[in-house]
């Protein structure tokens, strides 16, 4: 498995360090208009080239696999060209920014017989893989709460109307495509799409949401997942049964450790992730589903995807995104 990086932005960087320790090569790096930047991580990873045009990249570069870390909306045609010039591609969450868009791609991998991952960090935690295993112990699911909220660095700029991508609404950034989206993973990785979706959010001057919930409605159960970018709360995710509840220890958006606890016996505690960086897992899940052709391992997972994708687009739909306040 070799890498091409699309883009040089922080989770570019944080991919980079993460690759660095693993058996992957990085053979190429692409920057559009920041070209120093990819030049520094060259320099700093030893990175063999670097592209300024992304065709080209396409057509001369040795990588079989491309990673896209670009704002939101490039996801769809970045992804798009790699697949088409039959390159294998891991894309960072969201996957695209409609589901229409998603399924494209997903069709279009499969047509060629080529790999497409989306890049969501806690599904390929051994943490998760045992709460999926665990989550019939504590009975019929009552109800489910989820809070990832972190101040974003770039909302002190944003009070003064300074406007970066991730609170940019023609990004589509904003609370649920950045943050809550792992909620939403979590809860409809484990249980499906919901029956009807809804969503209630803070909206900036500009028609981003700054925060907000998502209530997800499933025949006996309910979920609450709430996402912000203009505060901040302790990460947590529980989940509720008639026999007894999970607890994670921070949010879906890490799944470092949970608590199994049943009712009337010794809460477990679960702790089995290997790796100490946050991307390790999935980078190592992808590297092996490639090498051993694991199609259905890999199908699995583009499911979640497609159902997530679904779901956030009937969560946009409830509210006035992109519409400038008054």
């Amino acid at each position: 498995m070799k890498v091409a990086m699309i883009g040089t932005g922080f989770i570019v960087h944080e991919a980079l360090k993460c690759l660095n320790d693993l058996p992957i090569d990085v053979g190429a790096i692409y920057a559009k208009h920041n070209i120093q930047a990819a030049k520094d991580l060259q320099d700093q990873y030893h990175i063999p080239q670097v592209y300024t045009n992304y065709d080209q990249l396409l057509q001369e570069t040795d990588c079989d696999v491309v990673y896209i870390g670009l704002v939101n909306t490039a996801h769809y045609e970045y992804a798009k060209k790699a697949v088409l010039a039959n390159k294998h591609v891991i894309v960072e969450k969201p996957f695209c920014i409609h589901a229409n868009q998603s399924q494209e791609i997903i069709t279009l991998a499969k047509q060629r017989k080529l790999f497409v991952f989306e890049a969501v960090r806690p599904l390929h935690t051994p943490n998760f893989q045992q709460l999926r295993k665990d989550i019939h112990k504590i009975g019929q699911i009552k109800c489910i709460q989820c809070n990832y909220s972190q101040y974003s660095s770039r909302y002190d700029k944003y009070k003064k109307q300074e406007v970066l991508p991730a609170l940019d609404s023609k990004f589509y950034g904003g609370a649920l495509y950045d943050i809550n989206v792992y909620n939403l993973n979590f809860v409809v990785s484990l249980f499906g799409k919901p029956k009807s979706v809804s969503y209630q959010a803070n909206m900036g001057f500009n028609g981003v949401d700054t925060s907000g919930t998502v209530l997800l409605t499933y025949s006996d159960f309910y979920a609450i997942c709430t996402g912000a970018k203009d505060s901040e709360s302790p990460g947590h995710a529980i989940i509720q049964g008639d026999n007894g509840t999970i607890v994670l220890d921070d949010g879906a958006n890490l799944i470092q450790g949970y608590h199994l606890c049943i009712r009337n016996q010794k809460p477990q505690d679960i702790y089995l992730n290997t790796q100490s960086n946050w991307m390790a897992h999935e980078f190592l899940d992808f590297k092996e589903m490639l090498e051993t052709n694991n199609v259905s391992k890999m199908e699995s997972y583009l499911e979640i995807s497609q159902n997530v994708m679904e779901t956030l687009d009937q969560a946009i739909a409830t509210i006035p995104y992109g519409q400038l306040r008054k």
